[in-house]
């Protein structure tokens, strides 16, 4: 099979544990993308806090494509031009807020490049440096957030959160819900997630699904392995999910990336 397209989570899978990209994971991205592989980062991250990454693959020469907030907004890396973008509605944002507060979690949105919460958290301060977005903390969530949003964060400790997701799911089946992190339970649109936005960049730049590889390591990336025509994890992988990809290669800290491209791309 000769793959078309090579989409990447970052935290935690093309990103080491201190948020940087391995030489040799960098080495052979621009390699692919020299033999016409579209390399694509999808991500739960705002588009802010992916572009820099973005640039430093050369994605931007390249004339490739951002999949942020979970696929809520898709866009190009050279100009940042918005194809496409879903967000949550005011109501929703609030139904989310009530949810938490009943459920005694902490929850974050994001407006204007800034995290909103009305509270502070250690998993906050772990989202601002991933994002490194400003967090701003205000007196009444539901008065400041006053317009549409891409998605809602629900933080709380793991093994807590994990028994949040499973009420959560059933409380709003009218939601996309998935885990970026076990500390990160993440709230978008309908229908939203990693796989509906990709199959429309695929769709977009004519790639088949066969065409491409995908790889991650978390639950919010679980749609778009499903989907792909090679899905990966790396090892690092949320044990539950180990299961469900067709390859499992080194892990984030170990180039696994690298060993993907080097397998299936360049070799």
């Amino acid at each position: 099979m000769q793959y078309k397209m090579l989409v990447l989570d970052m935290d935690d899978t093309l990103l080491t544990d201190d948020h940087k990209i391995s030489d040799l994971n960098k080495k052979v991205i621009l390699e692919a993308q020299a033999k016409g592989v579209y390399v694509v980062l999808a991500s739960g991250r705002p588009t802010s806090a992916m572009t820099a990454y973005a640039k430093e693959l050369e994605l931007d020469l390249n004339d490739s494509y951002i999949l942020s907030y979970n696929g809520a907004i898709i866009s190009t890396v050279k100009d940042n031009l918005v194809l496409f973008e879903q967000k949550l509605t005011v109501e929703q944002i609030h139904e989310l807020y009530d949810y938490s507060v009943k459920m005694k979690t902490h929850i974050i949105t994001y407006l204007n490049e800034e995290i909103i919460s009305e509270t502070d958290s250690e998993y906050i301060e772990i989202e601002k440096e991933i994002t490194g977005l400003t967090h701003r903390k205000v007196p009444n969530f539901k008065e400041a957030v006053d317009k549409p949003a891409v998605k809602c964060i629900l933080l709380e400790n793991p093994a807590y959160l994990k028994e949040v997701e499973k009420d959560l799911k059933v409380a709003m089946p009218h939601l996309s819900i998935a885990m970026s992190k076990p500390f990160f339970l993440e709230a978008a649109q309908n229908g939203i997630d990693k796989a509906a936005s990709l199959k429309l960049l695929a769709a977009k730049l004519n790639i088949h699904q066969s065409e491409i590889i995908a790889v991650g390591n978390a639950g919010n990336d679980l749609t778009m392995i499903e989907y792909a025509g090679l899905g990966v994890w790396v090892d690092n992988v949320t044990p539950e999910l180990r299961d469900r990809a067709d390859v499992i290669v080194a892990s984030n800290n170990n180039d696994g990336v690298a060993e993907v491209v080097q397998r299936y791309i360049l070799n």
